[in-house]
């Protein structure tokens, strides 16, 4: 009786560690959240020459004003062996999420973009789709390119438009290339894998390693650019002008 009784103990007690696990992960999550809206590359720091008033952006106790703002959510679903392959989010517009945000892992390794949302969840589109395009750029010499998926490997992608006069070799760094509004500049896409001459063109084909780990999303953070829309309505401007 006493050996059942302690094998039911035993039991409970893994469940409970089970339970107690997943919300001190939450919580950790949460508290990584906070911290990283309080990072200062996320801030804008005002001109000191001159005098700056918004009422539409946060500011902080010393007057620059927020960027870049970090939301946390939990994965619900998530595909890698499509060749369209999305990963589902558990917040949506109660909870400050639109399209056209960007994704990030814990380590701040690029996932993809949300592309749709409803009131309480989100969809993004993973690096791992036939259609997903992110501006990229070596760490070493700052030549920008395209990151694309061919569809075959998971945590594999590929970096286009690298002329054959750039230096680059294996266990390169590269990053968000901040041509965009939709990632910061200096976030991490992968390392570089393979370097392969593109017989045809004078083009690298570059293989990359992804930064973030597809096969084990649990937890990530989507990024709003909070000058995005003023950033666009001027260059909506300037096509109208200059068509």
């Amino acid at each position: 009786m006493s050996e059942m009784s302690g094998k039911v103990n035993r039991q409970m007690n893994k469940i409970s560690y089970y339970f107690q696990l997943t919300k001190t992960n939450q919580q950790l999550a949460s508290e990584n959240e906070r911290l990283r809206n309080l990072l200062s590359e996320n801030y804008i720091h005002p001109d000191t020459l001159t005098k700056i008033v918004t009422d539409s952006v946060a500011h902080d106790t010393l007057g620059t004003h927020l960027k870049w703002k970090y939301y946390m959510a939990k994965v619900v679903s998530n595909s890698v062996t499509s060749q369209e392959n999305y990963i589902q989010l558990n917040r949506g517009i109660n909870q400050s999420f639109k399209k056209d945000l960007g994704v990030v892992d814990p380590n701040n390794g690029v996932v993809g973009i949300v592309t749709d949302v409803s009131e309480n969840f989100a969809v993004v589109m993973s690096l791992l789709h036939k259609d997903s395009r992110i501006s990229a750029k070596l760490k070493k010499g700052g030549d920008v390119g395209m990151i694309i998926w061919d569809g075959k490997d998971p945590n594999r992608l590929t970096l286009t438009d690298i002329r054959k006069s750039a230096k680059v070799s294996k266990g390169d760094t590269v990053l968000t290339s901040g041509f965009t509004s939709t990632f910061p500049i200096g976030l991490q896409i992968g390392t570089v894998d393979e370097v392969i001459p593109d017989k045809s063109t004078n083009n690298y084909i570059i293989k990359v390693k992804s930064a973030a780990n597809f096969y084990n999303l649990q937890y990530v953070y989507a990024i709003d650019n909070l000058d995005k829309a003023e950033m666009n309505k001027l260059l909506d401007k300037a096509k109208k002008i200059h068509p």
